[in-house]
């Protein structure tokens, strides 16, 4: 018997919530089912299995992360733009670990990867800001991407232990970042 009220988007969000709390990797359906008060058979309902609740729960988490960058780049360019849009995204991750987590998963759905969709879209029209468009375009891309994940990764991994503030590390890696662009080959 599937509980009143209870639907995949519910299902999904109960997952991310979980998630937040104990790590993606420690999401399982037991788990879930707990939460939500129900069977686990119950949760077959919504989801074909773990793969479809990780896919539904990853483009939800996507969804939410763009929605929040797409804000943080409003009227913003350049190194604004950059503190803006990188600032908001480890926000949200050190807040929502688990959602963060979930996020990195490549999304095969159609929402789920119309919502990646935007998150890469937002960081070029960022890059538009240094005049950085096609091929020169994504090669920026994959650098701001790769460099402020990393620092999140390992921030929210808890790796840096060094006595200096996060804080003024994190700034100072955006200000190489906005030099980088600032500057970036013309090849």
């Amino acid at each position: 018997m599937v509980r009143a009220g209870l639907n995949r988007a519910l299902v999904c969000a109960a997952a991310l919530d979980l998630a937040d709390e104990q790590g993606i990797k420690q999401l399982t359906m037991t788990a879930l089912a707990r939460r939500l008060g129900v069977a686990i058979p119950s949760l077959y309902e919504h989801v074909k299995n773990m793969e479809d609740l990780l896919d539904g729960a990853a483009g939800r988490a996507t969804d939410e992360i763009a929605g929040k960058l797409d804000e943080a780049l409003r009227g913003r360019t350049r190194l604004a733009a950059l503190e803006a849009y990188a600032g908001a995204l480890r926000a949200w991750a050190t807040a929502h670990p688990g959602r963060y987590q979930a996020t990195k998963r490549p999304l095969g759905d159609p929402a789920g990867a119309a919502a990646q969709a935007r998150v890469v879209a937002g960081c070029a029209t960022l890059l538009r800001g240094y005049d950085l468009e096609g091929e020169r375009g994504v090669d920026a891309v994959r650098f701001v991407h790769s460099t402020v994940h990393g620092f999140i990764d390992i921030e929210t991994d808890g790796g840096f232990r060094a006595a200096r503030d996060l804080d003024r590390s994190w700034a100072g890696v955006l200000a190489a970042v906005d030099r980088a662009l600032s500057s970036w080959p013309a090849t």
